[in-house]
């Protein structure tokens, strides 16, 4: 069979047809051939509906007929029962039967019949194309024929003339002859042959002519007369002329048919129908009056395209003339005389522009646009005048009721459509206000537009303010609410009121200046919330369609919303934020909204809401509660139980609901049922998923129960690389990031599958490459450590890997696979294996299984390196896998193989990495206080003058003198002070204030002394071990502690963990992290350890009595481990609050007092909270030097826990330069990581933390003292 039947053929044609159709804005957007045809090869991939169009159904349908029965034996054969099992270096099952069915003759037969089918069909397809083209070239000739033979009729040669022939060219002589036979004093049958001649004469000819000005005045002249031949013959010269002509004479033809049209409406001779009798475009005066107008408004249409290539002089005369007829006003209207109004030219322009596009395109450009203002102001102010008194008199009319608008707008649409030949007076007012309103809101887009308001307008004492028009234009939103669900509005609701005032709203939303110049003003807002606000009072909107009211008005609240200004506008108000505070407009927002999700409406409990309006709510709170000041705000609302409630109440709704069954009535009805509910399910987890954008979010997110179901969503969106909303401009980098921060969002993550694709694409990019690239040329060598085709799978895993909860729930307790063979296809699939594969590559079967090896193990390290700048991780890394060990195996095996330097180490990539990644885990100290090398190699004959090493302890050039433990005189005052606290009123704060001075003025003077204390051996977990090590290491090269000082740490540790597990609660979590004590380090413990020089016995007193304060609760992670204190939600959910409550108000500060930093952690996907976290965890240990985070627990301890937030901002906002920096160089997450905060100090920034203790301390302790609930 060499191809398929005729009658196949003819189904295919259609089918490939409509397909065509579907994708065809694709295609034509496609910049060449080439990129469309990528576009049809992967329009499976990008296509949403390609498994919905009939020829793709059909094809499937052919395949599974000609081929099923060969799959089946395929199928068969491969699992027969000869037992075999495939093993791992062979093919999988599918890939066997799919081999083997191409191979097969049936396969070949039936491409071969496919594709002679299908090429015959677009052939077909082709030459059917070709025909219409011909037929439409041919009819298109034909007009053109006939409109030449109308223009150039007998007329051209009358036989009385002496020029009986049609002329290709004319001299001055026969121009004059034709302009005298023009005179009005003519016969009109002399004038209409004159007429027709210069209608067929070369344009160029009649516009040079030395008497153009008196044919100018004659051609005008028979544009007003009687007789509609001489009328329609003006006309057409008219219209040849501005379609070939000089921009002098196309001006001053163009201002000469406006001053004609002028004259019509203000001439006593020219009879103008009254607004009364309406129009009927079949009468032959209205006729020619519309041919006028309409050739006026093609022109306008046109003209901007080209009017800037000419002198300004062209564009003004344009102008002002257009502006000088629409202002014209009949002297019987402004006498008032309603009954007798005539309809004025706005009228008719209005009848055939009725969106007014010609002011949109004039409004467009700056050098038109400056030009209208002005006229406007100066001049024409009358225009703007009479547009909003149409308004008012629309919104005030009784006789435009609701059913009256909708045939208004269905009138409008007969219009566009050639239906209608009459337009009563009503219709005429309605598209009036049509043209008006587009024309106003246009308008208002402009600074100098909206400074022509205030206006006054005829019958008001107050002029009508820009505040007022936009109330107007809300209240009219309200009084005729017809609009299209969904967004899918038709051309016949275009017109309704409801969807112009939506389209200038949205239209100012859209541009800044003019959203908060018209929008962000409490009396507009107060105008949106007003069918919100008598709903919650219980009051009846006398309104239909209420539910399309409440959508409008929340599409515009959430546009709002999503700008920070409109955002503090809802949140705060407009000036005041405090008094604001008792009842700002995202409250009643919250509210309103929480009642709809609950059913408590009683106004709108006679029929379900529908999924669009609770849709169209929640949006507007997401806008809010996915930042911190507007969670802070809504958190009291519960809208996150709410939410939850409401996704769980459609998840058993459409499990009930019966699956559709063939050949069912009821089957379309329960289909549409299911797809609603299921539409509700994704809206509502969308608008949960929206939680995790904050710290304190996701602890409310993870309380709901939902995290896991909620991640696994936007996962399946992530991949699709869909939009978070409408609103978004970024991705779901940062919520990724947001979420990955905490021990459940890492289990959540995992389980959906995110993490196993990440590691997947990270294993194609480095050891696959990309499998469309065409390999013309041969990959170049990275030169960079991390080549730039891996910097986004690099910083996606130092983002899911920053936090130490999140590492320890990946990897906590796992072995390494350690396999004697790896398969080349062997893909790797979790952190373990990217541990195992790229990172300790300790084997040659781990070496020979790499392709790329030194370029994909150069990137194992560098994570390690990033990795290990987190303690509790590198404690985690070390006492599992023994990394350091590991690594100086490696460089003793990274040495020359001469006799002459047996010892020399190879200098390359991998072994500088190594060398610093060494000393980096050994070294424990702020900027000043260790040495780290450099990872780069110098030009010259010694590249790199740091020594390599392969065993502990370190070569001494990295060392730092150990410093000297100086006494340091205290300050008797502030000595007298503390001892004298039960004698004094007002003790705290002198104290504070004291405090403050010495720590500007003195702060070197903050230090503890030494003292001894016997020791006892306790065994702790091997991270604790490690964890002493560091420790004292730290600790003797401060010269605080003495060489036994290990012991007497061990037993504080273990003191500690007794303490804290008598305040430990019994909690039921799957959680790693969870099982047991606290899993990471006691840094705050240690570092207070250290302030005390050592001193066990003092700092278990200080740690006893520290622990009943509240900073306790912030400085001290392990004190809040599982704790009693906390709440049993809290408590159970892993996320401590240091994160929840701390990191919270971190951000929420960052944006408001340094908004470049907020900004640029957000453009990075990296969240502040994740570095504050791990800043916050480890006590600043490796970023701060010693006297620094000795400072900082006393600010925190004296002054109160809110400066740990007030510290974190000051460091931040320390930071600013070099965090726009490494935004920039797209590699802020590795810096702020790797790097030590250099230059800063407490002291210095002691002030600015004051200042933010005024503004915010009432907000964040107060929130600090209920993290118990």
């Amino acid at each position: 069979m060499s191809r398929l039947s005729s009658k196949v053929e003819s189904e295919l044609q259609p089918l490939l047809r409509q397909l065509l159709k579907s994708i065809k804005e694709r295609i034509s957007g496609a910049p060449s051939v080439e990129c469309a045809e990528e576009i049809l090869l992967h329009l499976e991939e990008t296509d949403e509906n390609f498994h919905n169009y009939e020829l793709v159904k059909y094809l499937r349908n052919y395949i599974d007929t000609a081929l099923g029965s060969v799959i089946d034996e395929e199928t068969e054969k491969c699992t027969s029962a000869e037992g075999r099992s495939l093993g791992s270096g062979q093919d999988t099952l599918v890939q066997q039967v799919t081999r083997k069915t191409r191979e097969s003759e049936e396969y070949k037969e039936m491409m071969k019949s496919l594709k002679n089918t299908m090429m015959i069909v677009v052939e077909s397809l082709i030459n059917k194309f070709e025909e219409d083209q011909l037929k439409k070239e041919e009819l298109h000739r034909r007009k053109q024929h006939e409109q030449h033979t109308s223009y150039c009729m007998d007329s051209c040669s009358d036989s009385g003339s002496s020029f009986n022939q049609s002329y290709t060219f004319l001299n001055q002589e026969q121009l004059q002859i034709i302009v005298g036979r023009m005179d009005p004093s003519q016969p009109k049958e002399v004038r209409r042959e004159a007429l027709q001649t210069l209608c067929c004469a070369p344009p160029s000819d009649v516009l040079n002519c030395e008497c153009w000005v008196t044919l100018r005045r004659h051609l005008a002249t028979a544009l007003s007369d009687p007789d509609p031949t001489l009328n329609d013959k003006s006309l057409r010269f008219y219209a040849k002329t501005f379609s070939s002509s000089t921009f002098t004479t196309t001006r001053e033809t163009y201002t000469s048919l406006a001053k004609h049209l002028e004259s019509c409406f203000t001439s006593q001779q020219s009879p103008v129908p009254t607004l009364f009798a309406g129009i009927d475009i079949t009468s032959p005066d209205i006729v020619q009056l519309l041919k006028k107008f309409r050739l006026l408004n093609e022109f306008q249409k046109e003209v901007p395209s080209f009017w800037i290539r000419h002198p300004e002089k062209f564009m003004e005369e344009i102008v002002e003339s257009t502006l000088s007829l629409l202002s014209v006003t009949h002297e019987q209207n402004l006498r008032g005389e309603t009954s007798r109004r005539v309809l004025e030219p706005v009228h008719f322009l209005a009848l055939l522009d009725t969106k007014a596009s010609w002011f949109n395109k004039w409004m467009h450009g700056y050098y038109s646009r400056t030009v209208i203002l002005r006229l406007l102001e100066n001049k024409y102010k009358s225009l703007i005048n009479a547009a909003v008194r149409q308004c008012l008199n629309y919104f005030d009319s009784k006789d435009l009721e609701d059913n009256g608008t909708d045939n208004l707008s269905t009138m409008l649409y007969h219009l566009n459509s050639d239906r209608r030949t009459y337009y009563t007076g009503h219709e005429l007012q309605y598209i009036y206000f049509v043209h008006s309103l587009c024309l106003l809101g246009r308008l208002l887009m402009y600074t100098h537009g909206r400074k022509l308001f205030p206006v006054k307008v005829k019958n008001r004492k107050e002029p009508v303010s820009l505040m007022d028009l936009l109330v107007l234009l809300i209240r009219m939103m309200y009084q005729h609410p017809k609009s299209a669900q969904n967004g899918n509005i038709t051309q016949t609701d275009s017109y309704a009121p409801a969807n112009l005032v939506m389209e200038v709203l949205r239209m100012l939303c859209g541009r800044k200046e003019c959203a908060t110049e018209c929008l962000y003003r409490s009396i507009v807002i107060d105008s949106l919330l007003f069918p919100i606000s008598t709903l919650l009072k219980g009051e009846q909107m006398i309104v239909t369609g209420i539910e399309t009211v409440l959508i409008n008005t929340a599409d515009i609240l959430a546009r709002i919303a999503s700008t920070d200004r409109g955002l503090s506008l809802l949140l705060f108000g407009e000036n005041n934020k405090e008094a604001a505070r008792n009842c700002p407009s995202a409250k009643v927002i919250a509210e309103f909204t929480k009642r709809l999700l609950d059913g408590e409406l009683p106004i709108l409990a006679s029929t379900e809401p529908s999924s669009a309006l609770k849709g169209a709510f929640i949006f507007v709170c997401r806008q809010m509660y996915n930042t911190c000041e507007g969670l802070e705000v809504l958190m009291p609302y519960g809208l996150h139980e709410a939410i939850s409630k409401a996704w769980k109440k459609a998840c058993l709704l459409s499990e009930r609901i019966p699956t559709p069954t063939a050949g069912s009535e009821s089957d379309s009805s329960t289909a549409q049922e299911l797809q609603n509910t299921m539409i509700l399910e994704e809206m509502l987890l969308d608008n949960l998923l929206n939680f995790a954008a904050t710290p304190k979010g996701l602890l409310l997110l993870q309380q709901t129960g939902a995290l896991n179901e909620c991640v696994i969503f936007m996962f399946s969106r992530f991949t699709k690389k869909l939009q978070v909303s409408k609103c978004e401009k970024f991705g779901y980098g940062v919520m990724v990031t947001q979420v990955a921060a905490t021990a459940p969002g890492i289990v959540a993550l995992q389980s959906s599958g995110f993490i196993k694709a990440l590691v997947m694409e990270l294993w194609s990019v480095l050891e696959c490459g990309r499998d469309d690239a065409r390999m013309i040329n041969p990959k170049p060598t990275p030169v960079e450590p991390i080549d730039r085709s891996c910097q986004k799978s690099f910083l996606a895993l130092v983002n899911l890997l920053s936090s130490f909860y999140a590492v320890y729930e990946l990897i906590g307790n796992l072995p390494l696979p350690n396999k004697g063979s790896y398969s080349l296809r062997e893909v790797p699939t979790t952190i373990v294996d990217v541990i195992d594969r790229l990172i300790i590559v300790n084997s040659n079967a781990k070496i020979h299984s790499l392709f790329n090896y030194e370029h994909s193990h150069m990137f194992g390290v560098r994570l390690l390196s990033v990795m290990c700048c987190n303690l509790d991780i590198l404690l985690l890394l070390e006492s599992q896998y023994h990394v350091s060990e590991i690594l100086l195996n490696a460089q003793k095996e990274n040495v020359r193989e001469n006799m002459e330097n047996p010892g020399d180490f190879i200098i390359d990539g991998l072994s500088v990495e190594r060398n610093h990644i060494l000393v980096r885990m050994n070294l424990i100290g702020g900027p000043s206080e260790r040495v780290l090398p450099p990872r780069v190699l110098q030009k010259g004959n010694d590249p790199y003058r740091w020594p390599l090493f392969s065993s502990y302890p370190l070569p001494k050039c990295y060392l730092r003198e150990p410093l000297k433990n100086l006494a340091l005189k205290q300050d008797n005052e502030f000595n007298k002070m503390l001892k004298n606290s039960e004698k004094q009123t007002g003790w705290l704060g002198n104290c504070k204030k004291h405090f403050c001075k010495i720590m500007t003025s003195k702060p070197d003077i903050i230090k503890g002394n030494t003292s001894d204390t016997s020791v006892k051996h306790l065994s702790h977990s091997p991270i604790q071990q490690l964890g002493i090590k560091i420790v004292v290491r730290y600790g003797r090269f401060l010269g605080l502690l003495k060489d036994d000082s290990d012991q007497e740490l061990s037993v504080l540790l273990m003191r500690c963990e007794r303490f804290m597990k008598q305040q430990q609660t019994t909690i039921s979590s799957s959680l790693c992290c969870q099982q047991g004590g606290y899993v990471g380090h006691d840094w705050f413990a240690s570092t207070a350890f250290l302030i005390m020089s050592g001193d066990g016995e003092r700092t278990i007193k200080f740690l006893q009595q520290f622990s009943s304060l509240l900073t306790s609760a912030f400085l001290w992670l392990p004190r809040l481990h599982s704790s009693i204190h906390l709440s049993v939600e809290s408590a159970e959910s892993g996320i401590h609050p240091v994160y929840s409550c701390t990191a919270y108000y971190i951000e929420m500060l960052l944006k408001s007092e340094v908004p470049l930093v907020f900004s640029a952690f957000r453009m990075s996907g990296f969240t502040p909270s994740q570095i504050c976290q791990h800043w916050l965890a480890q006590c600043f240990w490796n970023y701060l030097n010693w006297t620094e985070i000795g400072h900082y627990i006393a600010i925190c301890i004296i002054l109160g826990p809110d400066y740990q937030v007030y510290m974190c901002i000051a460091l931040l906002k320390h930071l600013q330069q070099e965090i726009l920096h490494h935004m920039q160089t797209q590699d802020l997450q590795v810096f702020l990581k790797e790097e030590a905060i250099h230059g800063f100090h407490v002291s210095s920034y002691l002030e600015f933390m004051g200042n933010l203790e005024h503004s915010y301390r009432t907000t964040i302790l107060t929130e600090m003292k209920n993290i118990k609930s």
